[in-house]
């Protein structure tokens, strides 16, 4: 046994995680999925239609990609797309993924008796990265972990009451459930009805006819109802034929097809088998992840005196660990709607854990804290950046360092405080990351206010390494008409102003582009690079980090006519 929860320092993590989630939040760099970029797109194209639906969108094959609910979130939020930030893109994502943790709070301390135990099990899901990453960009995640952990959690919170419903809570968990299928995708019914069945089954004591007599009924009403939410798309779409092929038979059924030798091969072995699955569901705990293993394993080792609701925590778990597995496409960000549960287990058995996950942990915390400092250092201390300008952190910066990297150190020798520490460090880590590109954040990575004062109504082609890319470079540009082409190609200055009138081109750190003599430069500013060779990796080990992770953009003007867009292909699209 170790040193409990205190009230003191649950309320300052509290505070620390609330900071974290929000800070950074209008941030391009922020931990994020690429999805965001093409719902971005839909949200303004769809907004620009003025109307709800049908979805709008110039990518081949992405508009009914997903269900309206999240572009629906996105119109209102941006009012219209006439306010369009990140940060009044992410805001409600940060809401839902608040909710959850509220939720979370209020169902375990309800059934634990304790409140310190409902706060632990909220902060330890808000530490989990992936909760990080897909809890607060512009995604379908955050409003389907609502949705569908909102009946397990009242379940958890009732208790007897909700299994002996009869009305009310299948009606709670049909409407929850469909808006979750509103939001991601009708595919959860089953995971999730999987998963109520398995409750009931235990709440029955096991008896399969019992469940069938008392509540196979309120299965199939909750079934029906979730999927009659669902189909309301189709009701409220022009164009119901697009919806059908587009989503259910492209975005869905066809994650049943082979994806390398045969379905049974890829079950076994290869990037989609499901111990890769195992995997990366104990992966979404980030920092935590051994501590999610020890949690694990002192549920194995104390199944014989799990506690109803420890029981269900797992039946959840295994639930869409079953129904995930399926699928020849497998990914543990399916299973982003369990990690509650896994937060939960880690917070009821959290005084019973050995110390051991809690110091991997901080050790791995210690690690990122130290290579970020040190990529710091040598990024301010560099001369390479020519008359770009400087790369200067303000003092708040190293101020989060150091003390990031001495809690950690602290926590590594006190034992009494190892695991409250870790848990707050995992939060001041999320702060780091976002404080170490915070300079291009500001004026150096972003166009002046006269560049941006000249691009209105202009055509400008950009690089782009991912589809929409283009909406990226539509925070960076607002009021001009994007155009994408290959971003691998962004370094053939030649060839890129010869065909271009108005070009974003990439040149080295420190060195001008050679241009011709009619070509002007219009705007300048530094941005990050996503790939690199071996070599160059090799050399950033070595040093050299900001010769090779960062480029200058130049736009440039040139006497280039402008090229028949008809014929010619967006690589943004």
């Amino acid at each position: 046994m170790r040193a409990s929860f205190s009230y003191r320092s649950a309320l300052l993590i509290v505070l620390l995680g609330v900071f974290t989630y929000l800070y950074g939040l209008d941030s391009r760099f922020a931990p994020k999925n690429g999805d965001e970029y093409p719902y971005m797109h839909i949200v303004r194209m769809t907004a620009d239609s003025g109307h709800w639906l049908p979805l709008q969108s110039e990518m081949d094959g992405i508009k009914n990609t997903k269900p309206p609910l999240i572009f629906w979130q996105g119109i209102a939020s941006t009012h219209w797309a006439s306010e369009w930030t990140l940060a009044n893109l992410r805001w409600p994502s940060v809401l839902y993924t608040g909710l959850t943790a509220f939720f979370l709070f209020l169902a375990v301390r309800r059934f634990s008796g304790k409140t310190q135990t409902g706060i632990l099990a909220a902060l330890v899901w808000l530490s989990f990265f992936a909760t990080y990453r897909y809890g607060r960009p512009f995604l379908a995640d955050p409003p389907e972990v609502f949705w569908i952990s909102l009946p397990f959690l009242a379940i958890l919170y009732w208790g007897r009451c909700a299994f002996e419903s009869k009305f009310f809570f299948p009606l709670m968990a049909g409407v929850c459930f469909g808006l979750a299928l509103f939001a991601k995708s009708f595919a959860y019914i089953v995971p999730a009805s999987f998963a109520l069945g398995l409750y009931y089954w235990r709440w029955r004591q096991w008896s399969i006819p019992r469940v069938i007599i008392q509540d196979l009924y309120k299965l199939i009403m909750i079934a029906v109802l979730a999927l009659g939410v669902f189909a309301l798309w189709f009701a409220m779409d022009p164009n119901p034929e697009a919806v059908w092929k587009e989503f259910v038979l492209g975005e869905n059924a066809g994650k049943f097809a082979a994806r390398q030798s045969s379905y049974l091969m890829d079950l076994v072995r290869g990037g989609d088998s499901i111990w890769l699955l195992m995997l990366t569901t104990i992966a979404n705990a980030g920092l935590f992840s051994f501590v999610l293993i020890s949690s694990l394993m002192q549920c194995w080792r104390t199944r014989r005196f799990l506690s109803l609701e420890e029981v269900l925590l797992l039946l959840l778990i295994a639930a869409f660990w079953i129904v995930f597995s399926l699928p020849s496409q497998r990914s543990g960000r399916y299973l982003l709607p369990v990690m509650p549960a896994f937060a939960a287990l880690i917070a009821l058995s959290w005084d019973r854990l050995p110390l051991w996950g809690f110091r991997i942990a901080l050790l791995l915390q210690l690690l990122v804290l130290s290579l970020l400092l040190w990529i710091g250092i040598n990024l301010q201390s560099s001369q390479w950046m020519g008359a770009t300008g400087s790369w200067t952190y303000s003092y708040c910066h190293w101020i989060l360092m150091a003390f990031g990297i001495l809690l950690v150190l602290f926590g590594l020798v006190k034992r009494n405080f190892t695991k409250t520490l870790s848990l707050a460090a995992c939060f001041l880590v999320y702060c780091a990351l976002t404080s170490s590109l915070a300079p291009l954040e500001g004026r150096l990575g972003r166009y002046s206010a006269e560049t941006i004062a000249q691009l209105q109504d202009k055509d400008v082609w950009v690089p782009c390494d991912y589809r929409a890319k283009d909406e990226e470079y539509r925070l960076l540009m607002p009021g001009a008409k994007l155009h994408g082409y290959l971003a691998q190609d962004a370094s053939d200055v030649t060839s890129l102003t010869s065909a271009y009138p108005l070009v974003a081109v990439h040149a080295p750190l420190g060195v001008q582009p050679t241009l011709c003599d009619s070509c002007r430069i219009v705007g300048q500013r530094m941005e990050m690079r996503a790939r690199h060779t071996n070599e160059e990796i090799t050399e950033m080990l070595m040093g050299q980090i900001g010769k090779h992770l960062f480029v200058n953009e130049y736009l440039v003007s040139t006497p280039a006519p402008i090229p028949n867009l008809s014929n010619l292909k967006d690589v943004c699209r």
